[in-house]
């Protein structure tokens, strides 16, 4: 069965649909776990998606070059490569239509963070939504070599006195995040205060794209960094430094980045965007596979996306961790996760706790109604559609739009009904 379209098909639109179309019926066979549903047809056949070069943005990637987006209608979608976090959010202000993009494999607390305005130009909000999550897990916290010794680890506070040594000398410390307010951002602080290192007074946290951690590290331009994979493995094969912990050491199991568009777009495409959907929800589980692993490492490897060695992605893709101190695990339960454990499904208590924890920074305002405004941005309602016509098995469609209490590594217990209590909690925050 192939593709029913609805509008102008453009010449370049329609030899692509050509072209895909004895793919079509071979990937029917390749992807048994997902079915090619008779759904409505997609208003448009294209969207301009953006990417940074980071694991998690395997399913978009996947979805692209295995032939997806063209599966379910939209053969003219673009994967476009992002330099920043901050050139994602600009162009995403712009939109598709300003040459910008409609959506994005994004950092999940910036769609809140654009719908609200509070990192846009002039403070202009721009309606988000968040169609899906795309991974739990495996990020991770990186130190340089001159810590090894302090043989830090989850505690953080094995580097107190190191830090407080190289501040006596007049030197300063850096900890490096990817965007203020992200979720690098959030796990570096959590990390650091848990070991009662106050984010806000006792480092300077600076902000680096991805791709550019290592070299930045490499040249001693910061002291610790979080960032995504594949550049702590990077960092270790390149014995610059080493991982004290991986994120699902602090949170086992937690969220990372979303796919994320102008909420404009969905409304005005709602066919499109389930079909964008559908393309990366079974991509999802194309990645999810020990068993394609090895391919799913070339293909993230190669000039066009990330331009690293599949060898750096490969490892923490299968759970095996070489810390880089000394430490090996081999097939942990640490590896990224795609599509098991409600990995796709956008959980709104989890956006719950990434607001909470900006309302702890003081990103938003602490009488924040992190509910309302949880129910404004997520779109777990258009998840379940996709599932439903793409015939995800009833048993992989969460029950409830919440996962319940979270516990972290230190003992803290994150209710998503009362986020007020989960901050009380805290002795280090913004305002201490």
């Amino acid at each position: 069965m192939k593709p029913t379209f609805t509008g102008t098909i453009s010449r370049r639109g329609m030899l692509k649909t050509t072209a895909t179309a004895a793919l079509i019926t071979a990937m029917k066979s390749a992807f048994p776990s997902g079915a090619f549903a008779a759904t409505a047809a997609p208003e448009v056949t294209g969207a301009k998606l953006g990417y940074i070069a980071l694991t998690d943005a395997a399913p978009l990637i996947v979805a692209s070059e295995k032939g997806l987006f063209a599966k379910y209608g939209m053969p003219d979608v673009e994967v476009a490569k992002q330099a920043s976090w901050g050139a994602t959010r600009d162009n995403l202000v712009l939109g598709g239509a300003s040459n910008g993009i409609d959506g994005a494999h994004i950092l999940t607390p910036m769609p809140y963070l654009i719908h609200t305005g509070k990192v846009t130009q002039n403070n202009v909000p721009v309606p988000m939504a968040i169609l899906a999550r795309l991974n739990l897990d495996s990020q991770g916290i990186s130190v340089a070599k001159e810590y090894a010794d302090t043989g830090v680890q989850l505690d953080a506070s094995k580097l107190r006195a190191a830090f407080e040594k190289k501040k006596a000398e007049g030197k300063e410390i850096k900890a490096a995040m990817t965007f203020p307010g992200g979720t690098h951002d959030l796990w570096i602080r959590y990390w650091l205060a848990a070991g009662g290192i106050n984010p806000d007074k006792d480092v300077s946290t600076i902000v680096v794209p991805p791709p550019q951690m290592v070299a930045n590290m490499k040249v001693g331009n910061m002291d610790v960094f979080c960032v995504g994979e594949p550049w702590n493995e990077q960092l270790v094969n390149q014995g610059i430094g080493f991982t004290a912990c991986t994120t699902g050491e602090l949170w086992k199991g937690h969220p990372e980045k979303a796919l994320g568009m102008r909420a404009d777009w969905v409304e005005k495409n709602p066919n499109a965007a389930k079909a964008i959907l559908m393309a990366v929800m079974e991509a999802q589980q194309w990645c999810d596979s020990m068993d394609n692993k090895d391919e799913m490492s070339a293909i993230l490897g190669k000039r066009q996306w990330f331009n690293v060695p599949p060898k750096d992605v490969l490892g923490r893709l299968k759970g095996d961790i070489n810390y880089g101190n000394g430490r090996v695990a081999h097939g942990t339960d640490l590896q990224m996760k795609f599509w098991k454990d409600g990995a796709s499904y956008p959980f709104q208590s989890h956006d719950s706790w990434f607001l909470a924890e900006n309302v702890r920074w003081g990103k938003f305002a602490p009488d924040t109604d992190i509910k309302a405004l949880v129910s404004q941005v997520n779109r777990e309602d258009l998840w379940r559609e996709a599932a439903k016509d793409l015939g995800v098995a009833a048993a992989d469609i969460p029950t409830s739009k919440s996962r319940g209490k979270e516990t972290f590594f230190d003992g803290k217990v994150f209710d998503p009904e009362n986020p007020s209590a989960y901050l009380e909690s805290l002795s280090i925050k913004a305002a201490s």
